[in-house]
């Protein structure tokens, strides 16, 4: 059995827009919400604790993450923002969540702040790997903020990595500092300066959904550590029509900065037509291998791979491979390697030491 760490997971926003705890399993959490609009709205829960602990996940990238609201198209109501002072307290709340979570729940979740808290946690986590102990490890969450306009000016980089944040991802859809999803453009003047203060704070920066011009801005712009905390290849989606994905010169760029890119396992981000050619049963995980293969191959080899899921992003159960009912599911990724020719070294690589060497190189 492999460690997992996944790169991209929207807990605390489900924590305050659908009241979701995920202390409780994921069995619980979707029979809770029968008979609510929360399934039609976001999906079933892919996310729980014991689900985190069956499948040895042992580190979460968990997001700070809020919507403009020229963007919220739902009626389910959710926090989202139209200026930036709204954007930083919605982001606040965040990272409020993840503080009450890890406070009143220290058994089950762990912030990771430090390259000694790393080493701590994933010693303890080998341990309980090799030797089962009676009372499991918690999940460690590194904090991740997705989309910067949380940052109301670049200047306030240093206040929120002293609240945490260990890794920024300057877009979700576009705003004043870059293009992003469905918002196309380059890096602005203000945009650069974020980068600046980033980097003088020793942040990582994280390119997914930037616009494939302004990804590639930053890539040759940043000098410090850079990665593609949840993103696909372009080149290996059927019938894409979006700027969300990454293209191969990107993707190569990114290898080129010894960074690192999560594979998503979402249908729609590996098959845009997937409803329409049979469904569910038609996606397989073979199709997240080969994204991650596809990765290897650009690179030449298994450095450059990894997972970030997504999950409970804006989709749940009902959109992910067939294989795939919990987290837990994760583990069923190694074999599928297998069957592609990866060795034991390869595969924990890609499920999670390419993300544990990306943490223990860049955090303070």
């Amino acid at each position: 059995m492999n460690l997992i760490i996944d790169s991209h997971e929207d807990v605390a926003w489900n924590i305050i827009n659908l009241g979701r705890d995920y202390t409780h399993s994921a069995l619980d959490t979707r029979n809770s919400e029968i008979n609510t609009p929360k399934p039609a709205f976001n999906g079933n829960t892919l996310l729980g604790w014991p689900e985190y602990q069956a499948g040895h996940v042992a580190m979460i990238f968990g997001t700070l993450f809020c919507g403009p609201r020229r963007l919220e198209k739902s009626t389910y109501p959710v926090e989202a923002y139209s200026t930036p002072e709204e954007a930083h307290h919605c982001y606040s709340r965040n990272l409020d969540a993840y503080l009450k979570l890890t406070d009143e729940h220290p058994d089950k979740f762990r912030l990771i702040l430090s390259a000694a808290d790393l080493s701590q946690h994933w010693q303890q986590w080998e341990e309980h790997l090799a030797t089962p102990a009676e009372v499991p490890p918690p999940v460690g969450i590194i904090i991740l903020m997705e989309g910067a306009e949380g940052v109301r000016e670049p200047a306030e980089v240093e206040r929120w990595v002293e609240w945490g944040v260990r890794l920024i991802g300057p877009a979700w859809a576009g705003n004043q500092y870059v293009g992003g999803t469905r918002e196309p453009g380059p890096l602005t003047q203000a945009g650069y300066t974020l980068l600046e203060r980033m980097a003088e704070c020793g942040l990582i920066l994280d390119i997914s959904h930037m616009d494939h011009e302004s990804a590639r801005q930053a890539l040759d712009f940043y000098p410090g550590q850079v990665i593609a905390s949840h993103s696909n290849a372009e080149a290996l989606i059927r019938d894409i029509n979006t700027n969300r994905h990454l293209k191969d010169e990107t993707i190569q760029q990114l290898i080129d900065r010894d960074g690192v890119m999560g594979i998503i396992p979402f249908n729609s981000f590996l098959d845009a037509g997937w409803k329409d050619r049979g469904g569910r049963d038609a996606i397989g995980l073979e199709m997240v291998v080969a994204q991650i293969d596809h990765v290897c191959q650009l690179a030449g080899n298994t450095r450059h791979a990894a997972l970030g899921t997504d999950f409970d992003g804006g989709f749940g159960v009902e959109s992910v491979p067939r294989e795939i009912e919990t987290i837990a599911d994760l583990t069923k990724i190694a074999p599928q390697l297998i069957k592609k020719g990866y060795n034991q070294e390869d595969i924990a690589q890609i499920l999670s030491g390419n993300w544990l060497r990306i943490l223990q190189e860049n955090l303070p």
